[in-house]
Order: C-alpha cells, then sequence, then structure tokens
C-alpha cells in the first residue's frame, strides 16, 4: 500500500469511521443520540444488528480518472473467505464513486478486522447477485429502500480474496 498520508478518502466523516476502525480493530460501535449531537459519524442503528453494529470493512481502491488512492468504509456481507458490498449510496439515483472505480481498477485491497488483504473486485450478476441482495435485504430492510428510492437496480459487488499473494 502507499504512504498513508498521500491517500485520499471522501470526506472528513470518512478519515472519522477510518481512525475509529483503525483504533478498535475494525470495530465501529453504534452512535447514541449523544454522539450524534457531538458530530460522531457512526450511522443510526439498524434493526437486527447489536451494540457493535452493522459490519464494516475499509476498501481501498484506485480513482478511475484520478489514478488516486481511496478508502471507502462500507457495510458488508461475508460471503465464504470473500465480502460481497452493496452499492446504495444511500438511494441515490446515481452508483457510489467507489463502485465506478473497483469497475475500472478491480484490483484492490481491503482491511477487515486486524487484516489487509488483497482481493479482486467483480460485479455479481443474475441468480448470484439475487441471493446476495435477497440475503442482505432480509438483515437491512432499509436497503430495499434505498433501492426503490434509486430507480436502480443496487450493484452488488463481490471482493474476492486473491490467494497465493
Amino acid at each position: 500500500m502507499s504512504d498513508p498520508s498521500m491517500i485520499t478518502t471522501n470526506t472528513g466523516w470518512n478519515d472519522r469511521i477510518i481512525a475509529e476502525f483503525r483504533a478498535n480493530a475494525g470495530y465501529v460501535p453504534w452512535s447514541s443520540e449523544e454522539d450524534f449531537a457531538a458530530g460522531r459519524p457512526v450511522p443510526p442503528r439498524f434493526p437486527g444488528f447489536g451494540e457493535q453494529g452493522m459490519p464494516l470493512i475499509l476498501v481501498h481502491h484506485f480513482g478511475a480518472k484520478t489514478g488516486r488512492e481511496r478508502i471507502s468504509p462500507l457495510f458488508y456481507q461475508p460471503v465464504g473467505d470473500d465480502w460481497a458490498v452493496f452499492g446504495t449510496h444511500g438511494g441515490s439515483p446515481r452508483h457510489p464513486v467507489w463502485y465506478h472505480n473497483l469497475l475500472a481498477n478491480p484490483r484492490v485491497t481491503v482491511e477487515v478486522g486486524t487484516e489487509t488483504v488483497p482481493v479482486v473486485a467483480r460485479l455479481t450478476q443474475g441468480a448470484e447477485r439475487e441471493r446476495l441482495w435477497a440475503k442482505e435485504v432480509a438483515l437491512v430492510p432499509k436497503f430495499a429502500e434505498f433501492e426503490a428510492a434509486s430507480g436502480r437496480q443496487i450493484p452488488v459487488v463481490l471482493l474476492e480474496r486473491v490467494t497465493g499473494e
């Protein structure tokens, strides 16, 4: 990985989430109402997830246009030894920037817990996408609302562990 001081994140919000993720070995607890009032950026609680919050993964990717390394903290679903991420973009009609970056430059790394892993990003399709999406919507019904609001099919990207590197 390149010099961390040269890595561009999308916002100060991401920077704070990334710092908390690393300080707590991949754990970013939910915020209380007091935390929100003080500017702590973790999302509100989703039903079905306990005190430790939803699973987060840090995806290191490269700008499709700039080539600069970026880090996106994303919710994920474990899939065997791999991870699925979901391009909900909060219900926006546009795909998130990280999605375009992964399509342009699929060989990236992820941080999961205290481990950094090389992966190759692959857009899922058909039955595979539907299976992963259905499981995620069952866990986080809000994601179905995001898809309905967006007017687009939410992309499901599989981050497949690269073995032998």
